[in-house]
């Protein structure tokens, strides 16, 4: 009797280490249903390799989302993300693919609602006090506006998708500060970073509300800002306006898909 216990424990202990080895039970074993929703941080606009049918919603082979099913092989990906989508157009346009058997779900959004775009126009091509005032418009946005928009968004979700697993990813700082570095003045360096701060907090309140996982990418992007020597965000492009102040491929690997993997 004691000699087949043993025999079970080492059989037990030779199967360990053989799914050790293999790689069974890891993080690459397959998953279920994955959804990736959001806007163009999540659609990867600026990493490259843009999946052609996907046209102007620009969904990239190097975007998170994709480099995470890629690695885990869920039963199925959907990838609905869009560049410029809102928390609107992600309500109208994205959210087919969710429904009972969902297991994960990624989303980014909320920049796009806030005024991304405007506030970085005005903070490259006008005076400091102008970038700070759009700033503080855009923050009185987010305190007033943009929670029920999430809200709704997340609401949603929870309804198509009652089992699934949501992880809300956040936005990186744009600037490392303090450097010698060409382009905005300081002032409007640390004014971008604290709106970024602002937006994160806004979106992590929000998705702690509805028991989802908020991932925060700006400790993984710290040291690979902006003006860091090592960047991992696209500075103002001019020959693709789009691309600019979106991570570059080495951002959607290095930067989001490190906090993907933990929280997912």
């Amino acid at each position: 009797m004691r000699r087949s216990r043993i025999a079970a424990y080492v059989s037990s202990l030779l199967l360990a280490l053989g799914a050790v080895l293999t790689g069974a039970g890891s993080a690459q074993a397959a998953t279920g249903p994955y959804v990736a929703l959001g806007d163009s941080y999540a659609s990867g606009v600026g990493a490259g390799s843009y999946i052609s049918s996907s046209g102007d919603c620009k969904r990239s082979t190097k975007a998170h989302p994709y480099l995470w099913a890629a690695a885990n092989s869920p039963s199925s990906f959907a990838f609905t993300a869009c560049s410029g989508a809102r928390t609107g157009d992600v309500l109208a346009n994205q959210m087919s693919p969710l429904n009972s058997s969902t297991a994960l779900v990624s989303i980014s959004v909320g920049g796009n609602d806030a005024g991304f775009a405007d506030v970085m126009t005005t903070c490259v091509l006008q005076s400091d006090s102008s970038c700070i005032s759009r700033i503080n418009t855009a923050k009185a946005y987010v305190d007033s506006t943009l929670p029920g928009k999430l809200d709704s968004v997340y609401s949603a979700i929870r309804s198509k998708a009652p089992s699934a697993h949501v992880v809300v990813l956040g936005y990186p700082r744009f600037y490392k500060l303090g450097q010698s570095c060409l382009g905005l003045s300081e002032t409007k360096r640390k004014a971008i970073n604290d709106a970024a701060d602002y937006l994160d907090a806004a979106v992590a309140r929000r998705a702690a509300a509805h028991s989802f996982t908020f991932g925060d990418v700006r400790t993984t992007f710290t040291g690979h800002e902006i003006c860091s020597g090592s960047s991992w965000l696209h500075s103002v492009n001019w020959f693709n306006i789009g691309e600019s102040y979106h991570p570059t491929a080495a951002g959607q690997s290095g930067g989001y898909l490190p906090v993907l993997n933990s929280a997912a």
